[in-house]
C-alpha cells in the first residue's frame, strides 16, 4: 500500500480520497503500436481492425433530461418544487458525465493494456466544434447540421480521451503519440497517391491511382500509425534531418 502521505475528504458526495507514497519498478510495454482514428459513427478505429462503438452518452439520456428541464421550466424560479426540479436535472447531468467517463476508462485501459506505443491525432476539439453561426453581417452556412455534429462530437469526449491514454500508457510503460491530422484521410496506404478524391464518401476510401479500397476510418488509422513510426524514427535520430515534408497533392 505505501506510506500515507495524503487525505481527502470531499465535502457532498462524502469521497474519501488517500494518497500514498510507494516505490515501484518502471514496467515496460512489450505489445505492438497501433495508430487510432476517432470518429462519430465509430469511436475509435485501430490500424490493426479494432472497432470500438460510438458513446453517445447525452443521445442516450436526452429524452429524460429534456423532460426534466421542461419540468423545471414551469416551476416558479426559487420555489422549493422549483429547487427539487433542478437538482433532478443536476442528477442526470452527473449521470451522463460518469456514464461517458466509464466508457471511455474501459476503452482506455483496454487500448493501453495492449499496446506498447498509441499514435493518435493531434486534434484541436475547440476548433473542431466550433459554431458555424457566423455573424449578423455574415452569417453562418449549415448551421443546423453543424450543431447537430459539434454536439456528437462533444458527446463523444474525444479530449478526455487522450489525457486518460496519455497517463495510462505511461503506467504501463507505454508511449503516446499526436501527430498532425493533415492528409491522414486522403493518402493512401498502398501507393502513397494524396488526394481529396480518394475520399470522396465519408465511410469509403477509394484510392483513384491504383484503385485500392477500404473503410475510411480503417485508412485514416494506418496513415496515423505510419506517421507515428515517422516521427518517432526522426526523434531516435536526432543527427538526421527529419522536418517532415507536406505530401503535395498530384493532379490526376
Amino acid at each position: 500500500m505505501g506510506t500515507v502521505s495524503n487525505i481527502t475528504v470531499s465535502n457532498g458526495k462524502w469521497l474519501v480520497s488517500l494518497q500514498t507514497e510507494r516505490d515501484v519498478e518502471q514496467p515496460v510495454a512489450q505489445a505492438d503500436a497501433v495508430g487510432v482514428d476517432l470518429g462519430i459513427v465509430r469511436f475509435a478505429t485501430l490500424s490493426d481492425g479494432t472497432v470500438y462503438p460510438p458513446l453517445n452518452i447525452f443521445k442516450r439520456y436526452a429524452a429524460e433530461l429534456r423532460k426534466a428541464q421542461q419540468a423545471m421550466s414551469r416551476k416558479k424560479k426559487f420555489s422549493h418544487n422549483w429547487k427539487k426540479a433542478k437538482a433532478k436535472v443536476q442528477r442526470i447531468h452527473v449521470r451522463i458525465a460518469n456514464a461517458r467517463r466509464d466508457s471511455l476508462h474501459k476503452t482506455s485501459t483496454s487500448i493501453s493494456k495492449n499496446h506498447a506505443m498509441v499514435v493518435v491525432e493531434d486534434l484541436q476539439v475547440s476548433n473542431i466544434s466550433r459554431s458555424a453561426a457566423g455573424s449578423v453581417e455574415q452569417p453562418g452556412r449549415n448551421v443546423k447540421q453543424k450543431s447537430g455534429l459539434n454536439k456528437a462530437i462533444l458527446d463523444q469526449g474525444w479530449a478526455e480521451f487522450r489525457r486518460q491514454l496519455e497517463y495510462k500508457m505511461l503506467w504501463a510503460g507505454g508511449l503516446l503519440l499526436a501527430v498532425p491530422p493533415e492528409n491522414t484521410s486522403r493518402i493512401c496506404p498502398s501507393c502513397g497517391r494524396v488526394s481529396g478524391k480518394n475520399r470522396q464518401t465519408q465511410a469509403v476510401f477509394a484510392c483513384v491511382e491504383c484503385g485500392y479500397s477500404e473503410n475510411a476510418d480503417l485508412v485514416g488509422a494506418i496513415n496515423v500509425r505510419r506517421a507515428g513510426h515517422a516521427r518517432l524514427a526522426c526523434e531516435v535520430n536526432s543527427e538526421v534531418s527529419c522536418q517532415q515534408q507536406e505530401p503535395t497533392e498530384r493532379a490526376a
